[in-house]
């Protein structure tokens, strides 16, 4: 079993399980410096053209990818003058590294025919393969995925789920879709 630690002004809150950090808007700086950045002035929520940064906890700019999926344009970066949001050259730095499960949750793992993730997934990072029993299960090839969000917002039934990968980077620089062929 886990064991996580809550924080006290979370646990006075009602809030008893450790909640993972918010997701920033892309190419957001470490938590810390971010947070010491940040004007809270939200123009990276008025110029997102995706409409998917919106006001989080305490003011600062969170991702709510059920808004939609990021296409990465950079105008959160560009707006951003503080200097929270930075990519440098854009194509320096990778937005963020998320990664994706699909919980129980999913239709087809009950046996539904839905394939709405794999349908709005533009890097086509998400497969159907078939599956002892006759269901086609959604796979993901990590190797592809860019983190949009796309399929978290398609999903009618809130079963795809993104987290922040702790693991290295894995889509090399800038997140950019690698493509078949």
């Amino acid at each position: 079993m886990r064991q996580t630690n809550v924080r006290r002004a979370e646990f006075l809150r009602g809030r008893f399980t450790a909640r993972s950090r918010p997701l920033r808007p892309p190419w957001s700086l470490d938590e810390a410096r971010f947070t010491d950045l940040c004007m809270r002035c939200m123009d990276c929520e008025r110029h997102c053209p995706e409409g998917i940064v919106v006001r989080g906890s305490a003011g600062f700019p969170e991702i709510d990818f059920a808004r939609g999926g990021c296409t990465f344009c950079g105008e959160c970066v560009t707006h951003c003058l503080p200097g929270a949001l930075s990519a440098g050259e854009i194509g320096d730095r990778s937005p963020w590294d998320l990664g994706l499960e699909f919980t129980a949750a999913c239709l087809a793992q009950g046996g539904v025919v839905c394939r709405s993730c794999a349908d709005h997934c533009v890097a086509r990072a998400i497969r159907f393969r078939p599956h002892p029993g006759g269901a086609f299960l959604p796979a993901l090839d990590p190797d592809y995925c860019t983190g949009c969000g796309a399929c978290r917002a398609a999903c009618p039934v809130d079963a795809v789920h993104l987290y922040r990968n702790p693991g290295p980077d894995r889509r090399g620089s800038a997140g950019q879709l690698k493509r078949n062929g």
